[in-house]
C-alpha cells in the first residue's frame, strides 16, 4: 500500500490565482479546515506543491 497524506486547507482562497483555486477544488477541499486523505502519488504531490502556501500536509 502506498503512503497516504492528509491535506488540510489552512488559508482562504481570496486573492489566489484561478489555477490555484481549481487545484484546491480538484484535491477535494472546500472551506478552511477541511481535510482529505489521498495517496502520495507524483500527481497529487505536484498539486500540493502548487498550493503549498495554502495547505498543511501530514503523513497518515
Amino acid at each position: 500500500m502506498a503512503k497516504q497524506i492528509r491535506i488540510t486547507l489552512v488559508k482562504g482562497l481570496a486573492g489566489t490565482l484561478p489555477n490555484q483555486r481549481k487545484t484546491i477544488k480538484a484535491l477535494g477541499l472546500g472551506k478552511i479546515s477541511s481535510s482529505v486523505v489521498h495517496e502520495a502519488t507524483p500527481a497529487n504531490l505536484g498539486m500540493v506543491r502548487v498550493v503549498s502556501h495554502l495547505v498543511k500536509v501530514e503523513e497518515v
